[in-house]
């Protein structure tokens, strides 16, 4: 298993899958190196896309792990990878947040993220904010 940011190559799988960003907005991303990628051998199999809070914190905005390769810890090694990743570039502090409603919450927690807050939306599941200190 290899992670590694994103290249131009990767867009397409990026954008068939990602339907919560525009496509400028991933292409964006992959130049600046917010977008890291899953692979086995020559297959994507999930990508860790992610941006700033308050733009000095990383925020983990997207963590998504093809269905069969759920459950066998490349969603773990994708965090661990991004956390070295933000520790090395300076920073001490990383967040993420999950719906309420979502079982991501349970993942976070378990890697070492705490919950910091939450944000309520009309007609929407609680989000729940996670602060981890790297």
């Amino acid at each position: 298993m290899r992670y590694e940011y994103a290249l131009e190559m990767d867009y397409n799988y990026i954008y068939e899958k990602d339907k919560h960003v525009s496509k400028e907005l991933i292409k964006t991303k992959i130049h600046q190196k917010e977008i890291i990628i899953a692979r086995d051998i020559n297959r994507n199999i999930g990508w860790l896309r992610y941006g700033y809070f308050w733009d000095n914190i990383p925020f983990m905005n997207m963590l998504y792990i093809e269905e069969e390769y759920r459950r066998k810890g490349i969603g773990t090694g994708l965090v661990k990878f991004w956390e070295d990743e933000m520790k090395m570039k300076g920073y001490n502090l990383v967040m993420t947040s999950s719906l309420a409603n979502e079982q991501a919450q349970f993942f976070f927690r378990k890697l070492g993220y705490n919950d910091s807050g939450c944000l309520l939306l009309n007609n929407q599941p609680l989000e729940i904010i996670f602060t981890k200190y790297i």
